[in-house]
């Protein structure tokens, strides 16, 4: 029978060498879960993934296939699951209710096996929001019955749920609040803006600017939110943290970026902007600088080279496939 390494909630005492701990990724397969897959391998803990591979891909984790601290589980968070870990990283979220049901099942699951939990939470909580940059501490302006409701109530409830079980029954939870992170092994038509704009240039296609261009975004490198994760976790507060990166950047100067990188003669087209589309995204990140000693290295300039070679090379690889025919964009 397994027993957890460390009884006291899945943490590594600090001054004392790391023995690896047993550590489950829900939506490990996918852009964030695979980065953070790799870097607690890298630092000698056994990781079991589970995915049902709905926008994740196994391509991103194949390089750990043969490891034997390397599990792979296909499975969907919305049905139970038995399994003894000593850590929680809860990243399996679909934009739908499905999203409330997982969080209930691994809340429940860390509570049996006595795991520390950690949900990724996002900057959808503050919807459109009056206060700028947004704290921790602000309570957002969310649209309850909108096109983006049933994603940021959805993480809305995860938050609430996830509080109830540390409160209620003692369970010990951490609560990251992502903001816009790019980098490699993103899904080329996920949606996201930098996505959007960097397979749009490499495939000639104009960059498609929603409104006047004038709203903003801060964007953060993989790499950085994985260590901020995994700092909240190993750390003494359950949070809320912002964990996103402070530079604050126009879709338009977003847009100049890339052209800069990949094509200085790439086009923008404008059209009409989305229903319930925050106007301003900024995280305050104080707090975590402050209790996690935590803020983001990596610049968007010194980022989006690396994020570019990897869409490159997957963009080439779709072409190859299909006999160099050109790749069209699908409908997001």
């Amino acid at each position: 029978m397994y027993v957890p390494m460390n009884v006291a909630g899945g943490r590594v005492p600090l001054g004392l060498k790391h023995k690896g701990l047993r550590v489950l990724v829900t939506g490990g397969s996918g852009f964030v879960g695979s980065h953070l897959v790799d870097r607690l391998i890298a630092r000698g803990d056994s990781v079991i993934v589970v995915d049902n591979f709905f926008t994740g891909n196994k391509r991103n984790l194949v390089h750990h296939f043969g490891n034997p601290r390397f599990e792979l589980i296909r499975h969907d968070v919305v049905e139970p699951i038995l399994l003894e870990v000593d850590q929680i990283y809860h990243l399996a979220c679909p934009a739908s209710p499905t999203n409330v049901m997982g969080t209930l099942n691994m809340l429940g699951l860390a509570k049996r096996v006595n795991a520390r939990f950690l949900i990724t939470s996002t900057s959808e909580v503050y919807g459109d929001p009056l206060q700028h940059p947004q704290t921790e501490s602000y309570w957002g302006n969310v649209n309850p019955i909108g096109v983006r409701s049933c994603y940021d109530e959805g993480k809305r409830v995860a938050e609430t749920l996830t509080m109830d079980y540390h409160r209620g029954l003692k369970l010990e939870v951490r609560i990251a609040r992502i903001f816009n992170t790019y980098g490699p092994r993103m899904g080329l038509d996920d949606g996201r803006v930098v996505s959007n704009f960097v397979a749009q240039a490499l495939r000639k296609e104009p960059m498609t600017v929603y409104g006047d261009g004038q709203q903003t975004r801060s964007f953060q490198f993989v790499s950085d939110l994985v260590e901020g994760l995994m700092r909240l976790m190993e750390g003494d507060h359950v949070g809320p943290f912002n964990l996103g990166n402070p530079g604050e950047f126009t879709m338009m100067e977003l847009a100049k970026v890339v052209q800069e990188t990949i094509d200085r003669n790439a086009k923008i087209e404008f059209r009409p902007n989305t229903e319930d589309d925050p106007h301003k995204r900024k995280p305050d990140i104080s707090k975590a600088k402050k209790y996690l000693g935590w803020e983001p290295t990596v610049s968007l300039r010194e980022g989006l080279p690396q994020m570019v070679t990897d869409f490159r090379q997957r963009l080439s690889g779709e072409q190859d496939e299909s006999g160099g025919s050109t790749i069209t964009q699908s409908d997001i």
